[in-house]
């Protein structure tokens, strides 16, 4: 069985995030890892390869040239190859065009099941999974905590606000992990080695037959018209206990309308 999971090149979580005067994040400008939430999805397709499940585990990323420092770290943990599709007209792109790239990419290059995590860290939309499910027309089990695999069949558990949920669904499929389906693994410094030498096949649009003018901002659903600085924490109000401490406070909500 092969498995792909897709991942993702983010800016550093606890960087000072800038954005270009186009209205996009200038990921040039802050340091960058691999998404921490896809390091679920890594972990996950490796305990299916270490259990004997999966033959194959490769990794597939769409972003600038800097994104290969993802793979290289997912490879770094563990699988065989990956692919890294890189074009500069996909700058801006926004979900709808990178579903259409990555769908079209797991095409070229086959797999038997899709993993990935629930979401980016820097766009947290949680959307990309089925709509790459959808436009390759296999299953989606999203929110996964736990992920197994039998013969042709994928099962996955979830919990929701007011149940849990056992989704069952025939190969191929895709399935998007929490960071509650167990903790990411550490590289280790023979694995750190041996991810330089593993192949990392890179793609341009051209590779996948797709016309730049469907992706990229141009392409884009939305339109991002001006962007600002989160405002300074401004000093909350301090209520010194002298005895009326709670009339005082039911006063300031009542008057801020927080009542």
């Amino acid at each position: 069985m092969k498995i792909v999971v897709l991942v993702k090149y983010v800016p550093e979580p606890t960087a000072a995030w800038r954005f270009a005067d186009d209205h996009t994040l200038d990921r040039q400008g802050v340091e960058g890892r691999l998404s921490e939430l896809d390091e679920y999805a890594v972990e996950q397709a490796l305990r299916l390869a270490d259990a004997g499940v999966a033959t194959h585990v490769g990794y597939l990323t769409m972003g600038p040239a800097r994104a290969a420092e993802g793979l290289r770290k997912a490879l770094a943990m563990g699988g065989d190859d990956a692919v890294h599709v890189v074009d500069d007209a996909l700058h801006g792109s926004d979900a709808l065009s990178t579903s259409l790239v990555l769908a079209t990419a797991l095409r070229q290059v086959g797999f038997d099941l899709v993993i990935c995590g629930m979401a980016s860290t820097d766009a947290e939309m949680s959307v990309v999974p089925a709509m790459v499910a959808d436009r390759l027309g296999v299953p989606a089990l999203t929110g996964a905590e736990t992920l197994t695999v039998d013969g042709t069949e994928v099962t996955a558990r979830r919990d929701t606000d007011d149940a849990t949920e056992e989704l069952t669904a025939a190969l191929p499929a895709l399935v998007s992990v929490t960071d509650r389906s167990g903790d990411a693994r550490l590289p280790s410094f023979k694995n750190i080695v041996a991810a330089k030498k593993k192949p990392v096949r890179t793609l341009a649009l051209a590779d996948l037959g797709i016309a730049a003018e469907r992706v990229g901002a141009n392409a884009s659903a939305t339109v991002v018209r001006a962007v600002r600085p989160r405002p300074p924490r401004e000093a909350g109000t301090v209520i010194t206990d002298e005895g009326d401490a709670a009339a005082r406070l039911a006063d300031f909500l009542a008057a801020n309308k927080l009542l």
